[in-house]
Protein backbone atom coordinates (compact mmCIF):
# COMPACT_ATOMS: atom_id res chain seq x y z
CA UNK A 1 0.00 0.00 0.00
CA UNK A 2 1.32 3.37 -0.42
CA UNK A 3 -0.22 7.03 1.20
CA UNK A 4 -0.28 9.98 0.32
CA UNK A 5 -1.21 13.68 2.68
CA UNK A 6 -4.58 14.67 2.11
CA UNK A 7 -4.21 17.92 0.76
CA UNK A 8 -2.52 20.89 3.81
CA UNK A 9 -4.08 18.11 6.30
CA UNK A 10 -2.12 16.44 8.90
CA UNK A 11 -3.43 12.84 7.65
CA UNK A 12 -1.46 10.61 5.59
CA UNK A 13 -3.92 8.14 4.02
CA UNK A 14 -3.72 4.89 2.18
CA UNK A 15 -4.47 5.22 -1.91
CA UNK A 16 -6.97 2.96 -1.66
CA UNK A 17 -9.59 3.71 0.66
CA UNK A 18 -12.83 1.63 2.00
CA UNK A 19 -16.29 3.50 0.78
CA UNK A 20 -18.13 1.77 3.83
CA UNK A 21 -21.47 2.23 2.46
CA UNK A 22 -21.09 -1.13 0.66
CA UNK A 23 -21.09 -2.96 3.75
CA UNK A 24 -24.41 -4.28 4.54
CA UNK A 25 -25.69 -3.66 8.88
CA UNK A 26 -28.02 -6.52 8.52
CA UNK A 27 -24.74 -8.91 7.90
CA UNK A 28 -23.01 -7.56 10.37
CA UNK A 29 -20.03 -9.91 10.70
CA UNK A 30 -19.35 -9.84 7.13
CA UNK A 31 -18.80 -6.12 7.06
CA UNK A 32 -16.63 -6.40 10.31
CA UNK A 33 -14.29 -9.20 8.47
CA UNK A 34 -14.01 -6.79 5.46
CA UNK A 35 -12.77 -3.57 7.61
CA UNK A 36 -10.00 -5.81 9.51
CA UNK A 37 -8.86 -7.54 6.60
CA UNK A 38 -8.40 -3.97 4.68
CA UNK A 39 -6.79 -2.86 7.74
CA UNK A 40 -4.36 -5.83 7.30
CA UNK A 41 -3.89 -5.13 4.02
CA UNK A 42 -2.67 -1.47 5.03
CA UNK A 43 -5.90 0.13 3.90
CA UNK A 44 -6.04 2.93 6.67
CA UNK A 45 -9.03 5.57 5.48
CA UNK A 46 -12.33 4.33 5.89
CA UNK A 47 -15.52 6.32 4.99
CA UNK A 48 -19.04 6.45 5.90
CA UNK A 49 -22.16 8.93 6.67
CA UNK A 50 -25.20 9.52 8.54
CA UNK A 51 -27.03 8.71 6.04
CA UNK A 52 -26.43 5.13 4.77
CA UNK A 53 -29.10 2.78 6.32
CA UNK A 54 -30.23 5.49 8.81
CA UNK A 55 -27.33 5.67 10.96
CA UNK A 56 -26.20 1.72 10.96
CA UNK A 57 -23.73 1.91 8.65
CA UNK A 58 -22.08 4.45 11.31
CA UNK A 59 -22.66 1.71 14.37
CA UNK A 60 -20.81 -1.56 11.82
CA UNK A 61 -17.98 1.03 11.27
CA UNK A 62 -17.68 2.46 14.93
CA UNK A 63 -18.06 -1.29 16.22
CA UNK A 64 -15.67 -2.87 14.13
CA UNK A 65 -13.01 -0.05 14.81
CA UNK A 66 -13.42 0.66 18.12
CA UNK A 67 -9.96 -1.21 19.39
CA UNK A 68 -8.24 0.20 15.95
CA UNK A 69 -9.41 3.39 16.60
CA UNK A 70 -5.72 5.21 16.85
CA UNK A 71 -4.37 3.35 13.67
CA UNK A 72 -6.97 4.26 11.47
CA UNK A 73 -8.46 7.42 9.37
CA UNK A 74 -11.85 7.50 10.11
CA UNK A 75 -13.71 10.03 7.70
CA UNK A 76 -17.99 10.43 7.50
CA UNK A 77 -20.41 12.99 6.47
CA UNK A 78 -23.45 14.92 7.24
CA UNK A 79 -26.28 17.31 5.99
CA UNK A 80 -28.91 15.07 5.24
CA UNK A 81 -31.58 15.00 7.60
CA UNK A 82 -34.11 11.93 8.19
CA UNK A 83 -37.45 12.99 8.31
CA UNK A 84 -38.67 11.76 11.43
CA UNK A 85 -41.19 8.90 10.13
CA UNK A 86 -38.06 7.52 7.61
CA UNK A 87 -39.83 8.52 4.84
CA UNK A 88 -36.68 9.97 3.37
CA UNK A 89 -34.57 12.97 4.03
CA UNK A 90 -34.37 16.76 3.58
CA UNK A 91 -31.15 18.75 2.53
CA UNK A 92 -30.27 20.61 5.79
CA UNK A 93 -26.91 22.55 5.58
CA UNK A 94 -27.51 24.55 8.59
CA UNK A 95 -25.06 25.15 11.71
CA UNK A 96 -27.32 23.90 14.34
CA UNK A 97 -28.34 20.81 12.51
CA UNK A 98 -24.80 19.94 11.71
CA UNK A 99 -23.34 20.81 15.54
CA UNK A 100 -25.88 18.57 16.19
CA UNK A 101 -25.72 15.79 13.93
CA UNK A 102 -21.94 15.54 14.69
CA UNK A 103 -22.87 14.41 18.55
CA UNK A 104 -24.99 11.52 16.72
CA UNK A 105 -22.09 10.31 14.44
CA UNK A 106 -20.14 10.47 17.22
CA UNK A 107 -22.19 8.21 19.55
CA UNK A 108 -22.71 5.68 16.51
CA UNK A 109 -19.12 5.92 15.30
CA UNK A 110 -18.09 5.17 19.50
CA UNK A 111 -15.26 7.55 18.99
CA UNK A 112 -14.12 11.48 20.53
CA UNK A 113 -13.23 12.77 17.31
CA UNK A 114 -13.73 12.41 13.52
CA UNK A 115 -10.34 12.47 11.39
CA UNK A 116 -12.37 14.14 8.27
CA UNK A 117 -15.91 15.49 8.31
CA UNK A 118 -17.46 16.38 5.41
CA UNK A 119 -20.52 18.04 3.86
CA UNK A 120 -22.43 15.52 2.17
CA UNK A 121 -23.64 17.86 -0.82
CA UNK A 122 -24.26 21.10 -1.26
CA UNK A 123 -26.05 23.84 -3.43
CA UNK A 124 -24.68 26.97 -4.79
CA UNK A 125 -28.04 28.52 -2.75
CA UNK A 126 -26.58 26.98 0.79
CA UNK A 127 -25.97 29.50 3.40
CA UNK A 128 -22.01 29.17 3.31
CA UNK A 129 -20.46 31.14 5.15
CA UNK A 130 -23.06 29.45 8.17
CA UNK A 131 -22.13 25.88 7.05
CA UNK A 132 -18.33 26.71 7.41
CA UNK A 133 -18.77 28.39 10.62
CA UNK A 134 -20.08 24.77 11.60
CA UNK A 135 -17.19 23.13 10.98
CA UNK A 136 -14.98 25.78 12.20
CA UNK A 137 -16.38 25.45 15.36
CA UNK A 138 -16.47 22.07 15.37
CA UNK A 139 -12.56 21.86 14.88
CA UNK A 140 -12.11 24.45 17.44
CA UNK A 141 -13.67 22.41 19.85
CA UNK A 142 -11.63 19.13 18.91
CA UNK A 143 -15.00 17.34 17.55
CA UNK A 144 -13.28 16.93 14.35
CA UNK A 145 -9.85 17.41 13.50
CA UNK A 146 -10.19 18.20 9.57
CA UNK A 147 -13.47 18.81 7.62
CA UNK A 148 -14.07 18.79 3.20
CA UNK A 149 -16.87 18.38 1.12
CA UNK A 150 -18.47 15.92 -1.20
CA UNK A 151 -19.34 17.55 -4.35
CA UNK A 152 -19.45 17.21 -8.13
CA UNK A 153 -20.81 21.00 -8.25
CA UNK A 154 -17.82 22.86 -9.50
CA UNK A 155 -19.40 26.32 -8.55
CA UNK A 156 -19.93 24.87 -5.10
CA UNK A 157 -16.49 23.53 -5.26
CA UNK A 158 -14.99 27.01 -6.24
CA UNK A 159 -16.79 28.74 -3.39
CA UNK A 160 -15.42 26.69 -0.53
CA UNK A 161 -12.08 26.66 -2.04
CA UNK A 162 -12.32 30.11 -2.10
CA UNK A 163 -14.08 31.04 1.69
CA UNK A 164 -13.43 27.76 3.51
CA UNK A 165 -10.63 25.64 5.23
CA UNK A 166 -10.89 22.73 3.48
CA UNK A 167 -8.85 20.01 3.04
CA UNK A 168 -10.33 17.27 0.79
CA UNK A 169 -13.52 17.11 -1.81
CA UNK A 170 -14.92 14.09 -2.84
CA UNK A 171 -15.69 13.75 -6.43
CA UNK A 172 -17.09 10.95 -9.12
CA UNK A 173 -14.34 10.73 -11.21
CA UNK A 174 -13.60 7.77 -13.29
CA UNK A 175 -12.66 7.23 -17.31
CA UNK A 176 -16.50 7.47 -18.02
CA UNK A 177 -16.67 10.48 -15.81
CA UNK A 178 -13.73 12.67 -17.07
CA UNK A 179 -16.00 16.00 -16.34
CA UNK A 180 -13.55 16.65 -13.37
CA UNK A 181 -10.26 16.99 -15.54
CA UNK A 182 -12.21 19.81 -17.62
CA UNK A 183 -11.00 22.20 -14.68
CA UNK A 184 -11.97 21.07 -11.12
CA UNK A 185 -8.88 19.02 -10.69
CA UNK A 186 -6.42 21.12 -12.32
CA UNK A 187 -8.21 24.58 -9.33
CA UNK A 188 -8.02 21.89 -6.07
CA UNK A 189 -4.42 21.04 -7.21
CA UNK A 190 -3.54 24.69 -7.17
CA UNK A 191 -4.82 25.22 -3.81
CA UNK A 192 -3.38 21.73 -2.39
CA UNK A 193 -7.26 20.62 -1.53
CA UNK A 194 -6.84 17.24 -1.67
CA UNK A 195 -9.10 14.81 -4.31
CA UNK A 196 -11.13 11.45 -2.71
CA UNK A 197 -13.05 9.83 -5.75
CA UNK A 198 -15.67 7.79 -5.56
CA UNK A 199 -17.15 5.54 -8.53
CA UNK A 200 -13.76 5.17 -10.19
CA UNK A 201 -14.75 1.49 -11.36
CA UNK A 202 -18.38 3.33 -12.65
CA UNK A 203 -20.69 0.79 -10.92
CA UNK A 204 -18.62 -2.27 -11.72
CA UNK A 205 -18.61 -1.34 -15.68
CA UNK A 206 -15.08 -1.36 -15.88
CA UNK A 207 -14.35 -4.06 -14.18
CA UNK A 208 -16.73 -6.56 -16.00
CA UNK A 209 -20.38 -6.01 -15.41
CA UNK A 210 -22.81 -6.25 -18.21
CA UNK A 211 -22.32 -3.24 -20.12
CA UNK A 212 -25.43 -0.52 -19.59
CA UNK A 213 -26.32 2.87 -20.52
CA UNK A 214 -24.08 5.33 -18.11
CA UNK A 215 -24.37 9.13 -17.62
CA UNK A 216 -25.14 9.56 -20.87
CA UNK A 217 -23.10 7.03 -22.57
CA UNK A 218 -24.29 4.47 -24.45
CA UNK A 219 -24.12 0.77 -23.38
CA UNK A 220 -22.30 0.90 -26.77
CA UNK A 221 -19.42 3.34 -25.99
CA UNK A 222 -19.38 2.08 -22.43
CA UNK A 223 -18.91 -1.42 -24.15
CA UNK A 224 -16.14 0.34 -26.13
CA UNK A 225 -14.24 1.78 -22.89
CA UNK A 226 -14.13 -1.59 -21.19
CA UNK A 227 -13.09 -2.95 -24.12
CA UNK A 228 -9.96 -0.21 -23.84
CA UNK A 229 -9.28 -1.24 -20.05
CA UNK A 230 -9.29 -4.85 -21.17
CA UNK A 231 -6.82 -4.38 -23.51
CA UNK A 232 -4.61 -2.50 -20.82
CA UNK A 233 -4.66 -5.85 -18.67
CA UNK A 234 -2.11 -7.81 -18.00
CA UNK A 235 -1.66 -11.06 -15.82
CA UNK A 236 -0.68 -8.76 -12.84
CA UNK A 237 -3.10 -6.04 -13.12
CA UNK A 238 -6.87 -7.18 -14.26
CA UNK A 239 -9.45 -4.79 -15.33
CA UNK A 240 -10.53 -3.07 -12.05
CA UNK A 241 -6.76 -2.46 -11.16
CA UNK A 242 -6.57 -0.57 -14.59
CA UNK A 243 -9.31 1.65 -13.93
CA UNK A 244 -8.13 2.58 -10.81
CA UNK A 245 -4.79 3.03 -11.71
CA UNK A 246 -5.68 5.77 -14.27
CA UNK A 247 -7.59 7.73 -11.31
CA UNK A 248 -4.69 7.61 -9.36
CA UNK A 249 -2.26 8.77 -11.49
CA UNK A 250 -3.79 11.95 -11.99
CA UNK A 251 -1.50 14.30 -10.40
CA UNK A 252 -4.36 15.65 -8.30
CA UNK A 253 -5.76 12.92 -6.48
CA UNK A 254 -5.11 11.65 -3.01
CA UNK A 255 -7.20 8.39 -3.08
CA UNK A 256 -9.71 5.98 -4.77
CA UNK A 257 -12.45 5.37 -2.17
CA UNK A 258 -13.91 1.58 -3.29
CA UNK A 259 -16.93 0.03 -2.31
CA UNK A 260 -16.41 -3.70 -2.19
CA UNK A 261 -19.02 -6.28 -0.52
CA UNK A 262 -16.74 -9.20 -0.30
CA UNK A 263 -13.46 -9.80 0.82
CA UNK A 264 -12.64 -11.35 -3.06
CA UNK A 265 -13.10 -7.85 -3.91
CA UNK A 266 -11.13 -6.37 -1.55
CA UNK A 267 -8.57 -7.73 -2.05
CA UNK A 268 -8.43 -7.35 -5.55
CA UNK A 269 -9.00 -3.27 -5.28
CA UNK A 270 -6.41 -3.41 -2.17
CA UNK A 271 -3.56 -4.69 -4.75
CA UNK A 272 -3.39 -2.05 -7.20
CA UNK A 273 -0.69 0.03 -5.90
CA UNK A 274 1.45 -3.15 -6.32
CA UNK A 275 0.75 -3.47 -9.70
CA UNK A 276 2.75 -1.69 -12.52
CA UNK A 277 1.78 1.81 -13.27
CA UNK A 278 0.01 2.37 -16.79
CA UNK A 279 2.54 3.69 -19.81
CA UNK A 280 2.09 6.77 -21.43
CA UNK A 281 0.75 4.88 -23.93
CA UNK A 282 -1.86 3.19 -22.33
CA UNK A 283 -3.53 6.14 -21.19
CA UNK A 284 -3.71 7.52 -24.82
CA UNK A 285 -5.43 4.29 -25.64
CA UNK A 286 -7.36 4.68 -22.88
CA UNK A 287 -8.54 8.30 -23.15
CA UNK A 288 -8.87 8.13 -27.03
CA UNK A 289 -11.67 5.36 -26.14
CA UNK A 290 -14.37 7.78 -25.82
CA UNK A 291 -14.60 11.61 -25.63
CA UNK A 292 -14.15 13.32 -22.04
CA UNK A 293 -17.59 14.54 -21.18
CA UNK A 294 -17.87 18.11 -19.77
CA UNK A 295 -19.92 19.91 -17.13
CA UNK A 296 -23.10 20.99 -18.36
CA UNK A 297 -25.13 21.91 -14.83
CA UNK A 298 -23.70 24.12 -11.14
CA UNK A 299 -20.42 25.58 -13.45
Amino acid sequence: MEYQKLGNSSLHISRIGLGCMSLDPERESNGINIIHRAIDLGVNYFDTADLYNMGLNEILVGKALLHKRRDIILATKAGNQWRADGSGWDWNPHKEYIIKAVEESLRRLQTDYIDLYQLHGGTIEDPIDETIEAFEHLKKSGKILHYGISSIRPNVIREYVKRSGIVSVMMQYSLLDRRPEESVLTLLQENNIGVLVRGSLAQGLLAGKTPKDYLGHTAADVKKVAGAVNSCVNKDRPASQTALRYVLQNPAITAAVVGVSTLEQLEEVAGTMSTLSLSAEEIKILQDSIPPQKYTDHK
